[in-house]
Protein backbone atom coordinates (compact mmCIF):
# COMPACT_ATOMS: atom_id res chain seq x y z
CA UNK A 1 0.00 0.00 0.00
CA UNK A 2 1.55 3.67 -0.67
CA UNK A 3 0.45 6.04 1.95
CA UNK A 4 0.06 10.22 1.85
CA UNK A 5 3.02 9.86 4.75
CA UNK A 6 5.19 8.19 2.07
CA UNK A 7 4.96 10.21 -0.88
CA UNK A 8 5.09 13.63 1.48
CA UNK A 9 8.63 12.37 1.73
CA UNK A 10 9.60 13.04 -1.31
CA UNK A 11 8.99 16.19 -1.20
CA UNK A 12 12.98 16.91 -1.06
CA UNK A 13 13.48 14.88 -4.42
CA UNK A 14 11.19 16.99 -5.85
CA UNK A 15 12.49 20.40 -4.98
CA UNK A 16 15.90 19.23 -6.20
CA UNK A 17 14.24 18.06 -9.54
CA UNK A 18 12.37 21.12 -9.93
CA UNK A 19 15.23 23.50 -9.15
CA UNK A 20 15.53 25.47 -12.81
CA UNK A 21 17.07 28.98 -13.62
CA UNK A 22 15.55 32.06 -12.88
CA UNK A 23 12.96 33.42 -15.48
CA UNK A 24 14.44 36.55 -17.53
CA UNK A 25 12.15 38.75 -19.05
CA UNK A 26 11.97 36.74 -22.56
CA UNK A 27 10.28 36.90 -25.27
CA UNK A 28 7.47 34.74 -24.32
CA UNK A 29 7.08 37.54 -21.20
CA UNK A 30 6.47 40.62 -23.63
CA UNK A 31 3.73 38.48 -25.50
CA UNK A 32 -0.17 38.56 -24.96
CA UNK A 33 -1.26 35.98 -22.35
CA UNK A 34 -4.61 34.87 -22.80
CA UNK A 35 -6.29 32.28 -20.16
CA UNK A 36 -8.54 29.32 -21.63
CA UNK A 37 -11.01 27.61 -19.51
CA UNK A 38 -10.57 23.83 -19.93
CA UNK A 39 -14.08 21.56 -21.15
CA UNK A 40 -13.81 17.74 -20.21
CA UNK A 41 -14.29 15.55 -23.26
CA UNK A 42 -15.41 14.86 -25.68
CA UNK A 43 -15.35 18.45 -25.93
CA UNK A 44 -12.73 21.30 -26.77
CA UNK A 45 -12.88 24.16 -25.73
CA UNK A 46 -13.62 27.18 -28.20
CA UNK A 47 -10.54 27.96 -30.64
CA UNK A 48 -9.41 29.46 -33.94
CA UNK A 49 -8.67 26.52 -36.24
CA UNK A 50 -6.55 29.20 -38.05
CA UNK A 51 -4.72 32.69 -37.01
CA UNK A 52 -3.05 35.46 -38.36
CA UNK A 53 -2.57 36.92 -34.46
CA UNK A 54 1.08 37.21 -33.39
CA UNK A 55 2.02 34.06 -30.97
CA UNK A 56 0.66 34.38 -27.69
CA UNK A 57 1.01 32.55 -24.09
CA UNK A 58 -1.83 30.50 -23.98
CA UNK A 59 -2.73 30.08 -19.97
CA UNK A 60 -3.85 27.23 -18.33
CA UNK A 61 -4.93 26.03 -15.02
CA UNK A 62 -5.42 22.01 -14.07
CA UNK A 63 -6.32 20.62 -10.98
CA UNK A 64 -5.31 17.48 -10.42
CA UNK A 65 -8.29 15.02 -8.80
CA UNK A 66 -8.27 11.40 -7.34
CA UNK A 67 -11.50 10.02 -6.86
CA UNK A 68 -13.55 6.49 -7.28
CA UNK A 69 -15.79 6.05 -10.54
CA UNK A 70 -18.20 3.80 -11.91
CA UNK A 71 -16.90 2.28 -15.10
CA UNK A 72 -19.26 -0.18 -16.22
CA UNK A 73 -23.21 -0.53 -16.33
CA UNK A 74 -22.53 -3.34 -13.55
CA UNK A 75 -21.22 -0.78 -11.16
CA UNK A 76 -17.53 -1.42 -10.73
CA UNK A 77 -15.25 1.20 -9.36
CA UNK A 78 -12.19 2.22 -10.32
CA UNK A 79 -9.57 4.15 -8.37
CA UNK A 80 -9.14 7.12 -11.01
CA UNK A 81 -6.27 9.75 -10.77
CA UNK A 82 -7.37 12.79 -12.98
CA UNK A 83 -6.58 15.56 -14.55
CA UNK A 84 -9.24 18.49 -14.15
CA UNK A 85 -11.72 15.45 -13.02
CA UNK A 86 -12.11 13.53 -16.26
CA UNK A 87 -10.69 10.37 -18.34
CA UNK A 88 -9.23 11.76 -20.13
CA UNK A 89 -7.72 14.61 -19.22
CA UNK A 90 -9.10 17.87 -20.91
CA UNK A 91 -7.86 18.91 -24.69
CA UNK A 92 -5.56 21.89 -24.91
CA UNK A 93 -5.52 23.33 -28.18
CA UNK A 94 -2.77 26.61 -29.34
CA UNK A 95 -1.26 27.27 -32.22
CA UNK A 96 2.35 26.63 -33.88
CA UNK A 97 4.52 29.37 -31.85
CA UNK A 98 2.59 29.96 -29.29
CA UNK A 99 3.35 29.15 -25.43
CA UNK A 100 2.12 26.76 -23.52
CA UNK A 101 1.79 27.82 -19.44
CA UNK A 102 -0.04 25.34 -17.78
CA UNK A 103 -0.34 25.43 -13.91
CA UNK A 104 -0.62 22.16 -12.37
CA UNK A 105 -2.91 22.21 -9.19
CA UNK A 106 -2.17 19.02 -6.43
CA UNK A 107 -5.06 18.94 -4.48
CA UNK A 108 -4.18 18.72 -0.65
CA UNK A 109 -7.27 15.94 -0.71
CA UNK A 110 -5.06 14.11 -2.91
CA UNK A 111 -3.01 11.20 -1.41
CA UNK A 112 -0.42 10.68 -4.32
CA UNK A 113 2.64 12.92 -5.61
CA UNK A 114 1.91 14.11 -9.52
CA UNK A 115 3.45 15.75 -12.48
CA UNK A 116 2.97 16.03 -16.15
CA UNK A 117 4.77 15.10 -19.48
CA UNK A 118 3.66 16.91 -22.61
CA UNK A 119 4.83 14.73 -25.98
CA UNK A 120 4.74 17.97 -27.89
CA UNK A 121 7.10 19.69 -25.31
CA UNK A 122 11.52 19.93 -25.21
CA UNK A 123 13.36 19.06 -22.58
CA UNK A 124 13.18 18.07 -18.75
CA UNK A 125 11.04 14.95 -19.65
CA UNK A 126 8.13 16.84 -21.52
CA UNK A 127 8.30 18.71 -17.92
CA UNK A 128 7.97 16.20 -15.61
CA UNK A 129 10.80 16.86 -14.15
CA UNK A 130 9.55 20.68 -13.60
CA UNK A 131 5.94 19.84 -12.35
CA UNK A 132 6.64 17.20 -9.13
CA UNK A 133 3.88 18.07 -6.89
CA UNK A 134 3.10 16.63 -3.97
CA UNK A 135 -0.48 16.94 -2.47
CA UNK A 136 -0.93 21.08 -1.38
CA UNK A 137 1.74 21.87 -4.34
CA UNK A 138 1.26 23.35 -7.53
CA UNK A 139 3.75 24.52 -10.06
CA UNK A 140 3.65 26.70 -13.39
CA UNK A 141 5.37 25.11 -16.59
CA UNK A 142 6.05 27.18 -19.52
CA UNK A 143 6.65 25.70 -23.19
CA UNK A 144 6.79 26.71 -26.74
CA UNK A 145 5.11 24.71 -29.23
CA UNK A 146 7.24 24.10 -31.60
CA UNK A 147 5.68 21.35 -33.57
CA UNK A 148 1.90 20.50 -34.66
CA UNK A 149 0.01 17.84 -34.76
CA UNK A 150 -1.86 16.05 -31.55
CA UNK A 151 0.30 14.95 -29.06
CA UNK A 152 -0.21 13.00 -25.43
CA UNK A 153 0.45 14.50 -22.21
CA UNK A 154 0.26 12.31 -18.96
CA UNK A 155 1.22 11.71 -15.84
CA UNK A 156 4.94 10.46 -14.96
CA UNK A 157 6.19 10.12 -11.76
CA UNK A 158 9.45 8.08 -10.88
CA UNK A 159 8.54 4.40 -10.71
CA UNK A 160 5.10 4.93 -10.82
CA UNK A 161 4.78 5.99 -14.30
CA UNK A 162 2.30 2.89 -15.90
CA UNK A 163 0.09 3.12 -12.99
CA UNK A 164 -0.56 6.55 -12.98
CA UNK A 165 -1.43 6.30 -16.85
CA UNK A 166 -3.03 3.18 -16.81
CA UNK A 167 -5.21 5.05 -13.76
CA UNK A 168 -6.63 7.76 -15.99
CA UNK A 169 -3.77 10.40 -16.41
CA UNK A 170 -3.34 11.50 -19.85
CA UNK A 171 -5.06 13.90 -22.18
CA UNK A 172 -4.08 15.58 -25.41
CA UNK A 173 -2.44 19.24 -26.64
CA UNK A 174 -3.88 20.10 -30.17
CA UNK A 175 -1.57 22.03 -31.73
CA UNK A 176 -2.95 23.74 -35.19
CA UNK A 177 -0.88 25.30 -38.26
CA UNK A 178 -1.27 28.69 -37.51
CA UNK A 179 -2.81 29.16 -41.56
CA UNK A 180 -4.62 25.85 -40.22
CA UNK A 181 -5.23 22.27 -41.58
CA UNK A 182 -4.55 20.73 -44.89
CA UNK A 183 -5.18 18.29 -47.01
CA UNK A 184 -2.06 16.41 -48.96
CA UNK A 185 -2.54 19.08 -51.84
CA UNK A 186 -2.14 21.48 -49.49
CA UNK A 187 -5.82 23.13 -49.81
CA UNK A 188 -7.16 24.37 -46.99
CA UNK A 189 -9.54 21.92 -44.58
CA UNK A 190 -12.32 23.12 -42.31
CA UNK A 191 -14.05 21.21 -39.18
CA UNK A 192 -17.42 21.52 -37.80
CA UNK A 193 -17.03 20.11 -34.77
CA UNK A 194 -14.42 18.40 -33.20
CA UNK A 195 -14.28 15.49 -30.65
CA UNK A 196 -11.72 13.97 -28.14
CA UNK A 197 -11.98 9.85 -27.74
CA UNK A 198 -9.42 8.75 -25.05
CA UNK A 199 -9.04 5.44 -24.93
CA UNK A 200 -8.33 3.75 -21.27
CA UNK A 201 -7.14 0.42 -20.64
CA UNK A 202 -8.02 -0.02 -17.07
CA UNK A 203 -6.87 -3.26 -14.88
CA UNK A 204 -8.88 -3.56 -11.99
CA UNK A 205 -8.84 -6.63 -9.15
CA UNK A 206 -11.08 -8.87 -8.34
CA UNK A 207 -11.47 -11.11 -5.24
CA UNK A 208 -11.26 -15.05 -4.20
CA UNK A 209 -15.11 -15.13 -6.48
CA UNK A 210 -13.96 -13.33 -9.21
CA UNK A 211 -16.35 -10.20 -8.32
CA UNK A 212 -14.56 -6.83 -9.04
CA UNK A 213 -12.78 -5.48 -6.00
CA UNK A 214 -13.96 -1.91 -4.13
CA UNK A 215 -10.63 0.33 -2.64
CA UNK A 216 -11.13 3.67 -0.65
CA UNK A 217 -8.09 5.25 -2.10
CA UNK A 218 -5.04 4.86 -4.69
CA UNK A 219 -2.71 3.61 -2.53
CA UNK A 220 -4.58 1.09 -1.40
CA UNK A 221 -5.45 -0.15 -4.82
CA UNK A 222 -1.58 -0.34 -5.86
CA UNK A 223 -0.49 -3.34 -4.81
CA UNK A 224 -3.30 -5.25 -6.08
CA UNK A 225 -3.38 -3.06 -9.10
CA UNK A 226 0.16 -3.72 -10.08
CA UNK A 227 -0.66 -7.44 -10.04
CA UNK A 228 -3.58 -7.32 -12.83
CA UNK A 229 -1.32 -4.45 -14.67
CA UNK A 230 1.34 -7.35 -15.15
CA UNK A 231 -0.36 -9.28 -16.62
CA UNK A 232 -1.03 -7.21 -20.14
CA UNK A 233 -4.39 -8.51 -19.91
CA UNK A 234 -7.09 -5.26 -19.13
CA UNK A 235 -10.63 -5.95 -17.24
CA UNK A 236 -11.69 -2.97 -19.53
CA UNK A 237 -11.27 -1.15 -22.19
CA UNK A 238 -12.85 2.65 -22.82
CA UNK A 239 -13.61 5.43 -23.94
CA UNK A 240 -13.25 8.55 -22.13
CA UNK A 241 -13.40 6.71 -18.67
CA UNK A 242 -16.27 4.07 -18.53
CA UNK A 243 -18.23 1.81 -20.87
CA UNK A 244 -20.95 3.78 -22.42
CA UNK A 245 -19.67 7.02 -21.64
CA UNK A 246 -20.18 8.12 -25.20
CA UNK A 247 -23.32 5.81 -26.11
CA UNK A 248 -26.80 6.71 -25.80
CA UNK A 249 -27.97 9.82 -24.74
CA UNK A 250 -24.37 10.75 -24.15
CA UNK A 251 -23.40 10.11 -27.85
CA UNK A 252 -21.44 12.45 -30.13
CA UNK A 253 -23.43 14.23 -32.29
CA UNK A 254 -23.47 16.27 -36.30
CA UNK A 255 -25.64 16.51 -38.85
CA UNK A 256 -25.47 15.56 -42.38
CA UNK A 257 -23.05 18.15 -44.14
CA UNK A 258 -21.01 18.62 -41.29
CA UNK A 259 -17.23 17.82 -41.11
CA UNK A 260 -16.26 16.55 -37.69
CA UNK A 261 -12.57 16.32 -36.52
CA UNK A 262 -11.82 13.18 -34.56
CA UNK A 263 -8.94 13.10 -31.90
CA UNK A 264 -7.78 9.48 -30.56
CA UNK A 265 -5.43 8.94 -27.72
CA UNK A 266 -4.23 6.15 -26.08
CA UNK A 267 -1.37 6.66 -23.84
CA UNK A 268 -0.43 3.01 -23.16
CA UNK A 269 -1.48 0.24 -26.06
CA UNK A 270 -2.32 0.31 -30.00
CA UNK A 271 -5.42 0.54 -30.93
CA UNK A 272 -7.75 0.70 -34.23
CA UNK A 273 -10.37 3.30 -34.91
CA UNK A 274 -12.76 2.70 -36.85
CA UNK A 275 -16.44 4.56 -37.88
CA UNK A 276 -18.75 1.94 -38.86
CA UNK A 277 -20.87 3.62 -41.67
CA UNK A 278 -17.81 5.69 -42.57
CA UNK A 279 -14.30 6.69 -43.34
CA UNK A 280 -11.61 8.69 -42.41
CA UNK A 281 -11.53 11.53 -45.46
CA UNK A 282 -8.52 12.68 -44.49
CA UNK A 283 -6.50 11.02 -41.25
CA UNK A 284 -3.12 11.92 -39.52
CA UNK A 285 -2.53 8.60 -38.37
CA UNK A 286 0.74 9.67 -36.19
CA UNK A 287 -1.34 12.77 -35.34
CA UNK A 288 1.07 15.08 -36.85
CA UNK A 289 0.19 17.69 -39.25
CA UNK A 290 3.07 18.82 -41.04
CA UNK A 291 3.55 15.52 -42.30
CA UNK A 292 0.06 14.72 -45.25
CA UNK A 293 -2.99 13.43 -44.41
CA UNK A 294 -4.02 10.04 -45.62
CA UNK A 295 -6.99 9.79 -47.65
CA UNK A 296 -10.04 7.60 -47.52
CA UNK A 297 -9.03 5.18 -44.89
CA UNK A 298 -11.40 2.31 -43.77
CA UNK A 299 -9.54 1.81 -40.33
CA UNK A 300 -6.33 3.73 -38.69
CA UNK A 301 -4.02 2.61 -36.32
CA UNK A 302 -3.21 4.79 -33.20
CA UNK A 303 0.47 3.88 -31.55
CA UNK A 304 -0.12 3.74 -27.96
CA UNK A 305 2.02 6.46 -26.34
CA UNK A 306 0.53 9.21 -29.18
CA UNK A 307 -2.58 10.20 -31.02
CA UNK A 308 -4.27 10.44 -34.33
CA UNK A 309 -6.69 12.75 -36.12
CA UNK A 310 -9.26 12.29 -38.99
CA UNK A 311 -11.50 14.19 -40.78
CA UNK A 312 -15.02 12.70 -42.07
CA UNK A 313 -17.78 14.97 -43.40
CA UNK A 314 -21.62 12.92 -42.61
CA UNK A 315 -23.18 11.94 -45.73
CA UNK A 316 -25.95 10.18 -44.17
CA UNK A 317 -28.03 10.72 -41.01
CA UNK A 318 -28.50 7.77 -38.36
CA UNK A 319 -25.93 6.51 -35.63
CA UNK A 320 -23.04 5.49 -36.44
CA UNK A 321 -20.56 3.19 -34.20
CA UNK A 322 -16.83 4.75 -33.52
CA UNK A 323 -15.08 1.63 -32.32
CA UNK A 324 -12.27 0.24 -31.47
CA UNK A 325 -11.69 -2.45 -34.66
CA UNK A 326 -10.32 -5.39 -32.03
CA UNK A 327 -13.93 -5.87 -32.06
CA UNK A 328 -13.63 -7.91 -28.94
CA UNK A 329 -12.26 -4.97 -26.88
CA UNK A 330 -15.34 -2.73 -28.68
CA UNK A 331 -17.69 -5.80 -27.56
CA UNK A 332 -16.93 -7.11 -24.87
CA UNK A 333 -14.39 -4.64 -22.68
CA UNK A 334 -16.43 -1.23 -24.13
CA UNK A 335 -14.15 0.37 -26.40
CA UNK A 336 -17.20 1.89 -28.46
CA UNK A 337 -18.89 4.78 -29.08
CA UNK A 338 -22.04 6.34 -30.96
CA UNK A 339 -22.48 9.24 -33.28
CA UNK A 340 -25.93 10.65 -33.52
CA UNK A 341 -26.28 12.32 -36.92
CA UNK A 342 -29.30 14.42 -38.04
CA UNK A 343 -30.47 14.87 -41.70
CA UNK A 344 -32.32 13.69 -44.97
CA UNK A 345 -31.24 10.72 -45.99
CA UNK A 346 -29.75 10.36 -49.88
CA UNK A 347 -30.97 6.87 -51.50
CA UNK A 348 -28.56 7.37 -53.87
CA UNK A 349 -25.50 6.37 -51.61
CA UNK A 350 -27.40 3.90 -50.41
CA UNK A 351 -31.02 2.23 -50.75
CA UNK A 352 -32.82 -0.97 -49.56
CA UNK A 353 -34.11 -2.32 -52.79
CA UNK A 354 -36.61 -4.61 -51.28
CA UNK A 355 -37.04 -5.85 -47.08
CA UNK A 356 -36.48 -9.05 -45.71
CA UNK A 357 -39.38 -11.15 -47.07
CA UNK A 358 -39.54 -15.22 -48.41
CA UNK A 359 -37.17 -16.53 -50.65
CA UNK A 360 -38.39 -16.37 -54.20
CA UNK A 361 -37.57 -18.79 -56.59
CA UNK A 362 -35.24 -17.97 -60.04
Amino acid sequence: MITRRATLMGAGLAALLATAPALALDEAEKLEHVTVELVAPPFVHPHEQATKAKPKVIEFHMPIIEKKVVVDDEGTTFQAMTFNGSMPGPTMVVHEGDYVQLTLVNLETNSMPHNIDFHAATGALGGAKLTFVNPGEQATLRFKATRTGVFVYHCAPEGMVAWHVVSGMSGVLMVLPRDGLKDAHGRHLHYDRVYTVGENDLYIPKDANGAYKSYESPGEAYADTLEVMRTLTPTHVVFNGARGALTGEHAMTAKVGETVLFIHSQANRDTRPHLIGGHGDWVWETGKFDNPPQKDLETWFIRGGSAGAALYTFLQPGVYAYVNHNLIEANELGAAAHVKVEGKWNDDLMKQISPPGPIVAH
